[in-house]
């Protein structure tokens, strides 16, 4: 079986997009761009997105790496400077990556959304997918 839908499933561009969690254990976001990106969290897809405890104390909760390059010729370095409560401010990096994983949200908040302030772009993955299918036969994670 393919790695998508056994393993993980992407949206290419997720910035502002409310995405479900309901088929995995964890959300990875990759963001380039120097931008300031905020993570908000619902009950329902269609619901009020905020930033409700754990999530205003996320420093520590996650890592946060960057990297100086979009096209893998520099390195991944860890640099949790970048969380401040629910935000990740890449600054000069070009590159963020970081997970949020579902056991760490609040109890039935099943829906998370980052949302860049500017033009910076958002990949979402969602993995450890909880059901194996086949990719035509995935869970829509967003509408």
């Amino acid at each position: 079986m393919e790695a998508l839908g056994r393993v993980f499933n992407v949206i290419p561009i997720a910035a502002g997009r409310g995405i479900s969690l309901q088929g995995g254990t964890a959300i990875t976001f990759v963001t380039t761009g120097s931008d300031t990106f905020t993570l908000t969290v619902a009950q329902t897809f269609a619901g009020s997105y905020s930033a409700v405890a754990p999530l205003t104390t996320l420093v520590g909760a996650t890592n946060v790496y960057k990297s100086s390059a979009t096209n893998g010729s520099a390195a991944w370095v860890l640099d949790n400077t970048l969380i401040t409560t629910n935000t990740v401010v890449s600054g000069g990096a070009i590159t963020t990556c970081f997970a949020i994983h579902a056991p760490t949200l609040p109890p039935l908040y099943k829906y998370v959304k980052l949302s860049a302030a500017g033009a910076g772009l958002v990949t979402a993955i969602l993995h450890d997918l909880t059901v194996q299918r086949t990719p035509p036969n995935l869970a829509i994670l967003s509408a």
